[in-house]
């Protein structure tokens, strides 16, 4: 399998929608707001993705400073492709572009806690989340 990996390529947010239905990111993502997420891909600071005869199969997408930590907010290979070590790959570029010892950090989906540990993540279970901020204490 003859896959094409870019840095930084410009995606149309209809492609990045387009891959996550046809990975489990689909139904936690925002896919039906087709601005937000034109949004997420033009203030991330990291996108690398994988490409097999021109289509789109793969995408890591980050935020980051590149020094101290990187959140890898997605990392999505389309389900046909999985297995195949395109997400490895992703991961292997994204932390290549990376200060040496930047952290990569990210929140797994429930059906991908099994992989993360196998490409040598470790687990972490103080992250904790703010969606509202009505939710703030003040």
């Amino acid at each position: 399998m003859d896959v094409e990996y870019r840095v930084n390529e410009k995606i149309t947010a209809q492609d990045f929608v387009s891959l996550l239905q046809k990975t489990s990111l689909g139904v936690r993502r925002p896919i039906g707001d087709i601005n937000l997420m034109q949004g997420m891909l033009d203030h991330a600071d990291l996108t690398i993705t994988a490409w097999l005869n021109s289509q789109l199969i793969g995408v890591a997408r980050s935020v980051t400073d590149f020094h101290f930590c990187c959140y890898l907010s997605e990392i999505a290979v389309d389900e046909t492709i999985q297995a195949k070590g395109v997400g490895k790959t992703l991961i292997k570029l994204t932390k290549e572009a990376l200060a040496p010892n930047c952290m990569l950090v990210l929140l797994s989906a429930p059906q991908a806690q099994g992989y993360y540990p196998k490409v040598g993540f470790d687990e972490h279970n103080s992250a904790w989340t703010l969606h509202d901020i009505k939710n703030l204490k003040t």
